[in-house]
């Protein structure tokens, strides 16, 4: 059985007519293809390479693995213990630290193991299950132990890719199985694998199902994405017919199953263990420590905003109250009340970033700046004042406007000093070393999120209510 090439990502042909062919039919798919643009060819000897001429120069890149040694892995062991006893000393009874000590303990035991963990992923239909009986079945070469994951691709599945990505970082090799060129999802997916420093081999498998110069295409293709780290198989080989001529002019016909081709992958295999296998046991090592870092941090993050919570609305509504009594012209608004000190001062101690008052002040100062720069404080006024409109107030009272308007950017600025403390590593302090970029990107990012109308009428509301006595909320929102 011979299939035709229609996967959208092939780059090479082996002989002139082959290639117009190739063009011929896959006329359909580059209408549908656009972003690659057209095919521009050049004679290469007696053949036509074909090249996408628009082609992003990422989708170039190579997918490879850089493994780490064991000083590198265990110091990600250590700072992922250091986040688990900070929660541990901010929440001494916290649900979950007892689950985080037992996987740190797991991790000084990883980095001795000797077995090699190998995923075997991929779309559905490429020969996963096949692939390990075959493996299994003819000893697989070292201390290996093969697993294979949900199929990829699929949206009507058990396990989304995110699960099955977040199952393979487990892993110290991917096999990473494809019956053709790569699409582009699997190709961002192998990229996803390189960004987590995941070893992976790319199998060409059912390659006796293509036309030799087919193959050679498509081999060629694997190989400019992923040099040294792609092999080509048949873990189930298509029958072949087999015909005898006998004596007396009879014929008879049967079919023969061949062996299954996996020496290139065993081969592979085997360099991977004798090269590098304790390295890439230390990266995953790495991998998991870092999950286990970021799942404490994540914890211990929540606890700091449901205290940083009351915190910041204690000073929204300081801010209002003072915002209301005092009227100023709306640029005035942040120098007078919406950006405290001394809240950045009760911020920064839950977050343990250790601030004295003049760095404080600097801070404040450097989010009021922001603030304007952005256009933050003219925004959120008339967002404010259209939303006290939208209420059927005919009027405003005094210092309402500017009230609320401070109390909503005093809220936008703790927020974000949250969101912005949040990504610190522990014990670290930002107060002389305030990044601007990150700290102007935070900034827009949470006055987006709490741009929302609903969340803007509700805030309005509370501000109201906080702000004029009960007769007059009556006569202004009744």
């Amino acid at each position: 059985m011979v299939v035709k090439l229609e996967r959208p990502i092939l780059v090479g042909g082996l002989g002139l007519s082959f290639s117009l062919w190739i063009l011929q039919s896959w006329h359909d798919s580059i209408l549908q293809l656009g972003e690659f643009g057209l095919f521009s060819s050049l004679a290469v000897g007696g053949g036509l390479w074909l090249w996408q001429k628009n082609r992003p120069k990422a989708s170039w890149e190579q997918v490879d693995c850089t493994p780490v040694d064991r000083a590198t892995a265990q110091k990600a062991i250590a700072a992922s213990e250091t986040v688990i006893n900070q929660l541990a000393k901010e929440a001494e009874n916290h649900s979950s630290l007892a689950t985080l000590r037992e996987q740190l303990a797991q991790l000084f035991s990883e980095l001795d193991r000797q077995e090699i963990k190998i995923a075997v992923t991929g779309a559905k239909g490429v020969g996963k299950s096949t692939l390990i009986e075959v493996l299994n079945s003819n000893g697989s070469p070292g201390k290996f132990n093969l697993q294979e994951t949900a199929p990829l691709f699929r949206e009507t599945t058990d396990k989304s890719d995110v699960a099955v990505l977040a199952e393979i970082s487990k892993s110290d090799v991917v096999l990473f199985l494809t019956n053709g060129d790569l699409t582009d999802t699997e190709f961002q997916t192998l990229q996803q694998l390189k960004a987590a420093n995941q070893s992976t081999i790319l199998v060409f498998n059912k390659q006796d199902q293509y036309l030799a110069d087919e193959r050679a295409s498509v081999l060629l293709s694997l190989q400019q994405r992923m040099p040294g780290n792609v092999v080509a198989t048949a873990v189930s080989p298509v029958p072949i017919k087999v015909r005898k001529y006998e004596a007396d002019g009879t014929v008879q016909e049967w079919l023969e199953q061949p062996a299954p081709d996996i020496a290139q992958l065993t081969q592979q295999l085997s360099a991977v263990l004798a090269q590098q296998g304790q390295n890439l046991v230390w990266t995953t090592t790495m991998r998991k420590a870092l999950a286990l870092k970021a799942e404490a941090k994540n914890w211990l993050n929540k606890i700091r905003r449901d205290r940083a919570t009351p915190v910041i609305e204690q000073y929204q509504w300081i801010a209002a109250a003072t915002a209301f009594a005092n009227p100023v012209p709306a640029l005035d608004i942040l120098a007078t009340a919406a950006i405290n000190a001394q809240m950045v001062i009760d911020l920064g101690n839950i977050y343990q970033q250790k601030l004295s008052l003049e760095q404080a002040q600097t801070v404040a100062g450097t989010m009021g700046s922001l603030m304007l720069k952005l256009g933050l404080v003219e925004l959120s006024t008339k967002a404010v004042g259209t939303v006290l409109k939208s209420n059927a107030i005919t009027f405003v009272a005094g210092g309402l406007v500017q009230g609320v308007s401070a109390a909503y950017l005093t809220r936008v600025a703790g927020l974000s000093l949250v969101e912005y403390f949040e990504q610190q590593e522990i014990a670290l302090d930002s107060g002389n070393a305030l990044n601007l970029d990150k700290l102007r990107q935070t900034l827009q990012k949470v006055f987006q999120q709490n741009q929302q109308m609903a969340f803007l009428q509700g805030f309005v509301q509370q501000g109201v209510k906080r702000l004029l006595p009960q007769t007059q909320q009556v006569e202004l929102i009744g």
